[in-house]
């Protein structure tokens, strides 16, 4: 931790808004002019829209991930959490990943916690949901679906079988239909090396509560990907819900049952919860109350943006907000980072509008659906190319581009890898098990002791 007198800029959070705004800041900052300090319970930022594609075995893990110390070497990079901020005083508490909590002072506040999955209180959820917001939980899954298919192919019981090779995903976004047309990609690619599961064997379920899939895409492309996702046999239930899943049985409010041992949660999400220990205005859905300029209302030495804020949306018109999605968020972090460096030299602050560029969605290798500036619309490859030179262009550091695209390149002429290790959930286990006591011997069992009235007759005898 620095020991500098001069001004710290404080950031919150080191996902897009974090760190693309300590990039920008540190650009234009002058020498010396501040500290910079980015505080997070990871040390790297994670691109979310690979998320899918990991899930699916198209970009490794570690591809699209940012370390944050290489990303901001003039930056202060501390590994643990905000858990309060002292107004008053202008000091936030830190808990660190290991020590005791502690106090750091600061001039200035970026807020960006980001955003948390949105659940609700449904019976077996919390035992058996997987999420998509992070990494390990993209490639947790991936491990987890090709051990189902190792499960499958390896017993005889048909109702083990049968829950084995069901997979469900709830939420009909970008997220939950990524997830799912990548899983189901692997899987009919994977079934080719074993003998007894085949693509026929499995059964793929999404489920959405609103009347149509992809509603950002608008109605037709959503009802152009929900047709080529049912021809996929994947079977697709809008305008209902998941009721429960305890013990894994799926039960959907529109009367479909199932028996799935893969469940994937992608409904929505909500603003990171410590927010309500920040002592900012709060929306009614709990984002931090920002002005067009990403000032938090009431505050000019804070600022915030992303999915854990409220930012009007100037080109969309009064009383609308910005989506929380990538693009929106990239964007703001350029605008709240040129701001930042505007207050500190007594300068006017600059409002955010921008105009949704489009949308893309990858649906598994060559499939796609995109949207370009509000009336291009591309299907098929063309939008699959697309979305891939789109978020290969946007993923962070320049290393990561390379490694990503080289990936990519290697897979024109390479088969995917269709293996998991399921086993990293618990790396662990073996090394404990051949370290352990050694089990005890089997004692032989010994005769049974003769009745005291045989051993008296004996004695007379």
């Amino acid at each position: 931790m620095s020991t500098t007198e001069r001004p710290r800029i404080l950031i919150v959070g080191g996902g897009y808004v974090g760190l693309y705004a300590a990039m920008r800041i540190l650009k234009k900052m002058r020498y010396g002019e501040a500290t910079v300090t980015v505080v997070d319970p990871r040390s790297y930022m994670t691109y979310l829209p690979f998320l899918p594609e990991a899930a699916g075995g198209n970009v490794a893990p570690r591809n699209l991930v940012a370390p944050l110390r290489s990303a901001l070497k003039k930056a202060e990079v501390l590994t643990g959490a905000v858990t309060g901020v002292d107004h008053a005083r202008k000091v936030a508490t830190i808990q660190p990943a290991a020590g005791d909590s502690y106090e750091l002072p600061f001039e200035y506040l970026v807020v960006a916690t980001g955003s948390v999955s949105r659940t609700f209180p449904i019976p077996g959820l919390a035992e058996h949901g997987i999420g998509m917001k992070t990494v390990e939980e993209a490639i947790s899954l991936r491990n987890h679906v090709m051990a189902q298919l190792d499960k499958a192919e390896s017993t005889t019981d048909e109702a083990i079988r049968r829950k084995a090779l069901t997979f469900v995903v709830v939420g009909g976004g970008f997220a939950g239909v990524e997830t799912i047309a990548e899983i189901e990609d692997m899987a009919r690619d994977a079934a080719k090396i074993y003998k007894t599961v085949g693509r026929d064997d499995m059964r793929f379920i999404l489920v959405e509560a609103a009347n149509r899939i992809l509603p950002e895409m608008g109605p037709d492309l959503g009802l152009w990907t929900k047709e080529k996702l049912e021809e996929r046999q994947i079977e697709i239930y809008i305008e209902t819900s998941m009721d429960s899943c305890v013990d894994q049985h799926v039960v959907l409010k529109n009367g479909v049952e199932a028996d799935a041992s893969t469940i994937v949660w992608t409904a929505g999400v909500k603003p990171n919860p410590v927010l309500s220990e920040f002592g900012l205005p709060l929306g009614p859905r709990g984002h931090v109350d920002t002005a067009p300029t990403l000032q938090v209302q009431g505050f000019d030495y804070v600022w915030a943006a992303g999915d854990n804020a409220q930012v009007p949306d100037l080109a969309a018109g009064e009383g609308a907000w910005c989506p929380p999605n990538a693009q929106h968020a990239v964007r703001q972090a350029a605008v709240l980072g040129d701001n930042v460096i505007s207050g500190m030299r007594g300068f006017p602050q600059q409002e955010y509008k921008h105009k949704n560029l489009g949308a893309v969605a990858g649906l598994g290798l060559h499939k796609g659906v995109a949207i370009l500036f509000g009336k291009y619309k591309l299907k098929g490859r063309p939008a699959w190319w697309f979305h891939r030179l789109y978020h290969g262009a946007m993923v962070p550091t320049m290393n990561r581009k390379v490694r990503v695209f080289t990936d990519w390149t290697l897979a024109v002429f390479l088969k995917r890898e269709a293996v998991g290790l399921s086993q990293m959930e618990k790396p662990y286990e073996a090394f404990q098990e051949a370290a352990g006591p050694a089990p005890k011997p089997v004692e032989a069992a010994k005769p049974a002791a003769a009745p005291a009235a045989d051993k008296e007759l004996a004695s007379s005898k």
